[in-house]
């Protein structure tokens, strides 16, 4: 029986990664249809997910082509993307926050360059969890060539600090899986249970340490300095130490009044625009472009190792390089600071 769509499943984010023509798209075109088939939902046909859309995120142009689909425990949000690029530009932007990664090899082929380029992409974005599947197995009869190839799969997630012994690896064929053939259905079933199983279900912001980028600051006659805001994650509640971070040093302060609407509550959450009445706090000693967090869970940082992507002129970037020494601003969150770059 297909059960309906229920809003009530847990969501969770995952997306295809691995080698070009090693087959992520043919697979995510299997999943698709596989899971709608056997658990009801919308099947999506190769064509319709392999003419990746672009997408305009802050102004960069990705490629990116985005499905859904249900297993009996969780709803699925897949992302499939073109270019090694496109992962780069996904990841930076956050279009694509990936809760766990599928990554796919070619049983034909083995690990290609560009399968270690994908995880240690995954490593520095962090992708948390990993699932292999290996593609094309009906193009192998060898039984021996199949365990080598899953032994060097294993050997190069362990390499770039991934589980590599323990994490599943489904051995399959997403074209024999579209075609209907049920041994190799059953293997985009495996992989279902192996999404379901393996990758757990992400915190969500509600759960998390509290945290609010400051959007505007004002003092309130006779009650102090308020600032105000959208809550990020985790919840305030009145009487809670929090620490204000960011620009200058770091101070203590104590939260004795959420406001929302004009209507004093007791706490604010997650994705609420709220204000917060500080204890002790001066008007000048806070500033938009800090953040109110809590206690001890934020270590700030000026000088950091990161992974870029540099706009091309069409994107609307530079027109000529840049070079050792080059001061940019720097976006964080509410405001944006100078900064200099030192290149490798």
């Amino acid at each position: 029986s297909k059960e309906k769509f229920e809003r009530t499943k847990p969501h969770v984010n995952v997306g295809t990664i691995g080698h070009v023509d090693h087959g992520k798209t043919t697979l995510t075109a299997a999943i698709c249809t596989t899971l709608a088939k056997i658990y009801g939902g919308v099947a999506k046909d190769f064509a319709s997910i392999d003419n990746a859309p672009e997408e305009r995120e802050r102004g960069i142009t990705i490629s990116t082509s985005h499905v859904e689909y249900d297993t009996p425990e969780r709803h699925y949000a897949h992302v499939d993307c073109p270019g090694h690029a496109d992962y780069v530009k996904n990841m930076i932007t956050g279009a694509a926050q990936m809760d766990g990664g599928i990554l796919v090899v070619a049983a034909t082929d083995g690990p290609m360059p560009q399968t270690r380029e994908h995880i240690l992409l995954g490593r520095q974005v962090g992708i948390p969890f990993i699932v292999v599947f290996m593609n094309k197995c009906d193009m192998v009869d060898d039984e021996e060539l199949l365990e080598l190839v899953e032994m060097e799969v294993r050997e190069l997630l362990s390499e770039y600090d991934y589980p590599g012994d323990d994490l599943p690896v489904i051995q399959g064929s997403a074209l024999g899986a579209l075609n209907g053939e049920k041994e190799w259905e059953d293997k985009i079933i495996e992989l279902a249970t192996a999404l379901d199983t393996y990758i757990p279900l992400p915190e969500r912001a509600v759960d998390m340490p509290f945290l609010l980028p400051i959007e505007d600051v004002f003092s309130i006659q006779g009650r102090g300095t308020v600032v105000t805001g959208r809550i990020e994650r985790g919840i305030l509640r009145v009487g809670d130490e929090v620490e204000i971070v960011g620009i200058k040093e770091t101070t203590l302060s104590t939260c004795t009044g959420v406001e929302m609407f004009r209507k004093l509550l007791d706490e604010g959450r997650a994705g609420e625009n709220v204000g917060a009445l500080l204890r002790g706090t001066k008007r000048d000693d806070v500033e938009r472009g800090q953040v109110l967090a809590a206690k001890g869970s934020i270590n700030p940082h000026t000088k950091f190792e990161s992974e870029v992507y540099v706009l091309s002129k069409d994107e609307g970037g530079r027109h000529t390089p840049f070079f050792k020494g080059y001061r940019p601003q720097f976006y964080f969150r509410t405001t944006d600071v100078t900064g200099d770059i030192t290149l490798p």
